[in-house]
């Protein structure tokens, strides 16, 4: 059985996708540079294999550019990240969110001011549900 297909990244993907989100638009160079940068030794085929998988996953758009491509997002990172914690809810907690949240309250991994910043966020969230 093949695996399944998944519109989310794998971690070698976000890792590329945070670069390309970073810059806006870039070369395999401009990838390859920034994750040597970060200690990561890829390949210059490893680097546009991975970005030839997110342009067939419909995450990036190219262009050629003389004898090169340039890479550019479709998607912007916080449409990405809800996504992620969307699926993350699906696949994890059986579509509760209220349970998502009660793990992360179980994992002691709130700080004061994480907490402090829920809060804000939730009373945010009430006062535009009330308009």
């Amino acid at each position: 059985m093949g695996r399944r297909k998944s519109s989310t990244f794998t971690e070698v993907e976000l890792e590329f996708m945070q670069v390309i989100w970073a810059a806006g638009e870039v070369s395999t160079d401009h990838v390859l540079e920034v994750l040597k940068g970060r200690g990561r030794n890829l390949s210059d085929g490893s680097i546009r294999k991975v970005l030839s998988i997110l342009v067939k996953k419909g995450h990036l758009t190219r262009r050629r550019e003389g004898r090169a491509f340039l890479y550019k997002p479709k998607i912007h990172e916080g449409q990405a990240n809800r996504k992620m914690v969307q699926d993350l809810v699906k696949r994890a907690f059986g579509g509760s969110t209220a349970l998502m949240v009660a793990a992360l309250f179980d994992s002691k991994s709130l700080n004061e001011r994480d907490l402090k910043e829920i809060k804000r966020l939730i009373a945010k969230h009430e006062k535009e549900e009330e308009q």
